[in-house]
């Protein structure tokens, strides 16, 4: 009874055209329209995970950036005593600069210019080294060689900074002469010290006493979430329309087997159905034959 079911089901499809929807091409054609929606709802989603990330940055910047200052002790107890959520979170520090043991992070652009970021190394009243990244400067007669790099203060200073993450290592690239690739603490470890403080590096935003000539201060970041909605909603857009254009394809090919015309009358253009049912059944023919 269901077998019957299922061949006069078969047969009622043939004979209205939908037949082309049965051969093994143009299921073919509805997997690869499968295929091509997963990825694209996949690549969507993935947008939307980047827009919740730039939504989390934008919060801890709207949380800590004007926060006031705390103790250092108060967020970073020891060495690597860190958590994200206190990134951008002011901090006050007293000690010395150990200009010595001053580097510079390469390769760092700034409105259009590749320069150099000054990390100078402050020497805590307790023995701990923290990083100071005190900001900008431009590139030399190259862009390998720094040009003047400015002294910070001597003696006891005080600084107020931001608190950041370590950037990652990068693969292949190495300090070289007082230079590093990025702000990777662990690597800045072992050029300035033991006792410096891993966890997190402090983005400056005032010393005491000051000094005339400053690097380029580090810049708020901007509270921007990105084109990650738009792109999101593209790929969810362009989801759908794989199956507008698989389904407008079988809407052409059932009409060309019928021998339906246009709306002005003109017959549908493209390969007779005789054509396409014998192509058909020399693949099913072939592939059966396996």
């Amino acid at each position: 009874m269901r077998m019957s079911r299922l061949a006069s089901s078969t047969a009622h499809a043939q004979a209205h055209g939908w037949g082309v929807l049965l051969t093994r091409r143009w299921i073919g054609y509805l997997a690869l329209a499968v295929v091509f929606a997963a990825a694209c709802v996949g690549l969507g989603f993935w947008q939307f995970a980047r827009l919740d990330e730039a939504r989390m940055h934008i919060a801890r910047i709207d949380a800590n950036y004007d926060a006031a200052p705390v103790a250092i002790d108060l967020v970073l107890a020891d060495s690597d005593s860190f958590d994200v959520s206190q990134t951008w979170k002011p901090v006050v520090a007293s000690g010395q600069y150990d200009v010595a043991n001053q580097i510079l992070v390469r390769s760092r652009p700034l409105d259009g210019q590749i320069g150099f970021e000054v990390l100078t190394p402050l020497v805590l009243t307790d023995g701990r080294v923290f990083i100071i990244d005190r900001g900008w400067i431009p590139s030399g007669e190259t862009t390998a060689e720094p040009g003047n790099v400015p002294d910070p203060p001597q003696g006891e200073v005080t600084v107020i900074a931001r608190l950041k993450p370590p950037e990652p290592a990068l693969a292949g690239r190495e300090a070289v002469d007082g230079t590093v690739p990025t702000i990777h603490l662990p690597m800045i470890r072992t050029l300035v010290g033991p006792e410096t403080i891993v966890g997190a590096y402090g983005a400056l935003d005032s010393e005491s006493p000051a000094v005339a000539e400053m690097p380029t201060p580090p810049q708020k970041p901007a509270l921007d979430e990105g084109p990650h909605l738009s792109y999101a909603l593209q790929w969810l857009l362009f989801a759908i329309m794989g199956f507008v254009g698989l389904g407008l394809a079988v809407r052409n090919e059932r009409r060309i087997r019928l021998g339906l015309k246009t709306a002005d009358n003109r017959p549908v253009i493209g390969r007779r159905a005789s054509d396409e049912t014998e192509e058909d059944a020399a693949i099913d023919s072939a592939l059966s034959g396996r």
